[in-house]
Order: structure tokens, then C-alpha cells, then sequence
């Protein structure tokens, strides 16, 4: 039987049509790399980080009343006892997911791992529970920056993992979010005042108290809550000559002078921004010295 050639366009257009069905296709699902210490949770699978960022524990300063309250209820998590769902709020930068992280890195020799999540993902925390029930290791399910609008029916979710539903309580996994808000769904004005029943506007809310137990009840799922301050300046400047520390570069009138600069631009005193001013100043010190 002759072959029959087919015209160059036509295969370089079922060439584009292939790629074009190939990228709207999920990617193929492979096994999960359990010798990894951490994961991020993409397209309904466990995906490997096998360098996570370190950062230990020692080098997290003015926040030792949260970080002993952690750690306390990590140990009891790694060593099989009874722990709970931590929920991390409070002012920005001052260290809510560096003190996750930091956990990592003090104590993966012991069989901890972490897998990070999207807030958007937290509707697939049952799959995760069935890749993970039969691990000897212990994962703490991380959810940075966590907070919902009010549409977002996200929430529902986490809530049934957290203490709803029946496969809520496995022993080789809790849940970590950080959030600068604590009740992670926005209140209204309108919900703390009396409702009457003059001109009350036809979609109004007939059960306003329940409505606001519906929001609050979420953070109440979390066992314990962890709450975090801004620096005042003598902390921020202590935490500042930590991490110059680590450069053996002393914290100098000048250096002083510019850190305080630095955080009033920001408009914050926080670990974050001790952390990345320390980076600034040796970094710029450094070049100086090699010009």
C-alpha cells in the first residue's frame, strides 16, 4: 500500500493543535517524594521542596512567649501526644511565618514536614489526608496570609478539616495559617448595632447573631492562638545587631541612625524589616569595601 505524504502545514497544525490539548490537559499526577522535608500543594498533588529556606529557631527575637507556646505544642505533635491547630495573627513582619518555618528547620531530624497550601487549595485538605494517613511522619499544613472575603465560601472547608468531619483529628497532621486578622472573615459596622424592624431593607439579615457566630466560629476551631506585636525601638535596634551579628559588622552610630531611617520609610518596626535592612547594610558595606 503507497504512503501518503501529508502537506507540511497540515503537520505543523496538528503540531499546534497537540500543544494546545496538551496545555489545557492536568498535568500526569506522579508519586509523592516522601524523603523531601517539605512540599507545596499545586494541582491536587504533593510537590517536593528539597531545599527549603532555613531559619532557625535562636534567630527569632522578642517574640519568646509565642515561639516557647509553639514549639511546646510541636514537640507534643512530633512525639505522638494530643496537639492543636495553631492560628497566628497580628501585625505584619513580625515573624508569624518565620516562626513556622524556623520549626522546620529545628526539627525535621525528629520526622517533622511541612507542606504549604494556597488558601484557594484548602477545599483539597481531605486528598491530602489520604496521600499522607499511612506516614510515620508528622506534617503540619500550612496556610500563609490566610484571610476570606466575604463571598469566599473557602472557609467552609478548613472549617469541616479543623473539627467537622469525621476525618478531622488525624494523628500525623495538623494545621498551621498565619492571618493579619484574627477572625480571617471581615466584620461589618452594621453587625455590631440593634437591628429594628422599622425600615429594615428586604435582604437584611433576619438572624444577625448568627450570621456574626458563623464568621467567628472558624478562629474558634483553632486550638491555639498566637498573637504578635510591633517592636518598640529598643527591640527593633537589638534584632537589627542580630543580624549584622552574623556578618561580625557592628551596629555603628551610623548604622544606628540609618536602621531607624529605614524602618520610618517603612512605616513599621518589625523583625522583617531589621532582617532586610541588616541584608541592605552589609550588602552595601561589602561593596564599598571591594570598590
Amino acid at each position: 500500500m503507497a504512503s501518503i505524504e501529508l502537506p507540511d502545514e497540515f503537520l505543523q497544525l496538528l503540531q499546534q493543535l497537540a500543544i494546545q490539548v496538551q496545555q489545557q490537559l492536568p498535568p500526569v499526577r506522579s508519586a509523592p517524594d516522601f524523603t523531601a522535608p517539605a512540599y507545596f500543594w499545586k494541582n491536587q498533588q504533593l510537590n517536593s521542596i528539597n531545599s527549603p529556606k532555613k531559619i532557625h529557631l535562636d534567630d527569632l527575637k522578642g517574640i519568646e512567649t509565642q515561639k516557647e507556646k509553639i514549639v511546646k505544642n510541636t514537640l507534643q505533635f512530633i512525639k505522638g501526644l494530643p496537639a492543636n491547630d495553631v492560628l497566628l495573627t497580628g501585625a505584619r513582619g513580625t515573624g508569624k511565618s518565620s516562626l513556622v518555618r524556623a520549626l522546620l528547620t529545628d526539627y525535621q531530624d525528629q520526622g517533622l514536614r511541612i507542606i504549604e497550601i494556597e488558601r484557594d487549595d484548602l477545599k483539597d485538605l481531605p486528598l491530602i489526608r489520604e496521600q499522607i494517613k499511612n506516614r510515620p511522619e508528622k506534617y503540619i499544613v500550612y496556610c500563609d496570609d490566610m484571610a476570606f472575603n466575604a463571598e469566599d465560601e473557602n472557609y467552609r472547608s478548613l472549617k469541616s478539616a479543623l473539627d467537622g468531619s469525621l476525618q478531622s483529628g488525624a494523628d500525623n497532621i495538623l494545621i498551621y495559617a498565619t492571618s493579619n486578622r484574627r477572625h480571617l472573615l471581615p466584620e461589618f459596622m452594621h453587625e455590631n448595632t440593634p437591628v429594628r424592624k422599622v425600615d429594615v431593607p428586604q435582604y437584611t439579615e433576619l438572624h444577625p447573631q448568627e450570621a456574626i457566630e458563623e464568621k467567628i466560629s472558624l478562629s474558634d476551631r483553632f486550638g491555639l492562638w498566637l498573637s504578635f506585636y510591633p517592636m518598640d525601638q529598643q527591640l527593633y535596634l537589638e534584632v537589627v545587631q542580630h543580624w549584622l551579628g552574623q556578618d561580625n559588622v557592628q551596629l555603628s552610630d551610623e548604622a544606628r541612625a540609618e536602621a531607624l531611617r529605614w524602618c520610618q520609610l517603612r512605616g513599621q518596626r518589625s523583625g522583617r524589616a531589621a532582617s532586610q535592612f541588616a541584608r541592605h547594610w552589609i550588602g552595601q558595606t561589602q561593596l564599598q569595601q571591594q570598590s
